[in-house]
């Protein structure tokens, strides 16, 4: 069945995989959708990477979406004047706004709203988690910290702020000069927002981009964590970047917020991405460790919606093989016999809506008829969303005439996306759904399915028929 596996997974292009038969290797080998990193490429290079994309999906003849994440704002410290500079744990170190070089007593830190927003006790992060300070006194042009853990400081290294609601817009300059290019590309479907904290961070996009894009924010401050029903409502998608969000928590509680996070998504009906050094070592090995596989099954079986593969595939030795091993790992995950029951048991009520007991009953005549697929006719993607969100044990195929609508819906759960014309006629709407499944070999001959859709046709989110047709 042309590879079908529910979990989706989403590759990283960089480096090595920037080449146009790269990606179609990647997209054979069980890539969903491709992610543009804008920390790293340019517009030139972003437009390069769609043309590639676009390119291979007119060979394949299926959807691909395409992500791109935005840098977000990168906190830094200034140089030093020998590059680095050794400290010891207990004694005091100043961050200041004097642009010279630094030493072992302080350093320049060129971004005011740090000095604005710190309090007295709160924890300075440097070079992911590898330094500790904490504020012992502050003021608008400097802040005198102790050292508690770690003994060197280099130049230009991240500067993370657990404690801390910064007061800052959640674009940059950067930002808005790169969204500003993806849209005008008019051939993404999915912007990434990094270091959201707060749901005011996600109206400020959406001002600008509306609908022209799926708006996915990305979960790596414990600020978000405290407005994390908000962020969710307002988002059309949630990332669990477990790196920057492992930094700034205790690393023992990431996995408890993950799973969290994917259950909260699961009840709200939006894709949830589970991501971050999920086979790490393939970056140069070509098989991963052990505990690589059952991190990655780990979120297959909590249902996250897509797995992300970063450096292993932008810019590891092995990429292919990055996504063939997490294809794999899917597959096998899906055919676990323990699978099925660990999924059901996380579904969520059903809303009191049409839509939902539309897919409510659609799964559970497929489950009990043991049907073959289960077809939905979507133009706005609600319709294949709510199915998605029950986790039927059969095959979701989504059929839009719409391309837009079907790449963006290639990040969800279960989701088999097909693009088709429009119709206004009962027969053939039905005609249609049994040949496309038939062709895309979910059934044969003599096989049932179970097709929803919305009468009269044409109109979003009308979704009130279901109709079980014979595959002959």
């Amino acid at each position: 069945m042309n590879g079908y596996k529910k979990v989706k997974i989403l590759a990283t292009l960089g480096p090595s995989s920037s080449d146009e038969a790269v990606i179609q290797q990647l997209h054979e080998a069980g890539a969903d959708l491709f992610r543009i990193n804008m920390s790293h490429a340019n517009h030139v290079m972003m437009r390069q990477l769609i043309g590639h994309i676009r390119n291979v999906e007119q060979r394949c003849g299926r959807p691909i979406g395409i992500l791109a994440d935005l840098q977000g704002p990168k906190l830094r410290v200034g140089k030093f004047a020998k590059g680095c500079a050794e400290l010891r744990v207990g004694q005091n170190f100043i961050l200041d706004n004097l642009e010279e070089a630094g030493d072992e007593n302080r350093v320049f830190l060129p971004h005011p709203e740090i000095f604005a927003s710190v309090q007295t006790g709160h924890r300075l992060l440097i070079d992911d988690g590898k330094v500790l300070l904490k504020v012992e006194k502050h003021d608008l042009n400097s802040i005198t910290t102790r050292v508690i853990a770690g003994t060197k400081i280099s130049d230009r290294k991240g500067v993370s702020l657990p404690d801390s609601l910064l007061s800052v817009g959640v674009l940059t300059e950067k930002d808005r000069a790169d969204l500003d290019a993806i849209l005008e590309t008019n051939a993404i479907d999915w912007v990434a927002l990094s270091f959201v904290q707060r749901p005011e961070d996600l109206q400020e996009v959406r001002k600008i981009v509306g609908q022209r894009v799926g708006l996915m924010a990305k979960i790596e401050k414990p600020q978000a964590l405290e407005h994390i029903d908000e962020i969710i409502n307002l988002s059309d998608a949630l990332m669990v970047a477990r790196g920057d969000l492992g930094v700034e928590l205790p690393l023992e509680t990431v996995p408890g917020h993950q799973k969290q996070l994917i259950r909260a998504c699961r009840r709200a009906g939006k894709p949830v991405i589970v991501a971050t050094q999920m086979l790490e070592s393939m970056i140069t090995a070509p098989v991963p460790t052990r505990a690589e596989v059952s991190d990655v099954a780990t979120a297959v079986f909590e249902g996250a919606d897509a797995i992300m593969l970063s450096a292993e595939s932008a810019a590891g030795d092995y990429p292919v093989e990055a996504v063939t091993t997490m294809t794999s790992i899917a597959c096998q995950v899906e055919s676990d016999p323990l699978y099925a029951e660990i999924i059901n048991k996380q579904g969520a009520a059903p809303e009191a809506t049409a839509a939902d007991a539309i897919s409510l009953a659609a799964r559970q005549i497929a489950t009990t008829l043991n049907l073959a697929a289960i077809v939905c006719y979507t133009s706005s993607g609600t319709t294949s969303l709510r199915a998605a969100r029950e986790r039927p044990p059969v095959p979701i195929i989504a059929l839009s005439p719409v391309v837009e609508t079907a790449r963006r819906l290639s990040l969800v759960w279960g989701l088999y996306c097909v693009t088709t014309d429009d119709t206004d006629n009962l027969d053939e709407t039905i005609r249609r759904a049994c040949n496309i499944v038939k062709r895309e070999g979910f059934a044969k001959s003599g096989d049932n399915i179970i097709i929803s859709a919305g009468v009269p046709f044409g109109i979003p989110g009308s979704t009130n028929m279901l109709r079980i047709s014979r595959i002959d």
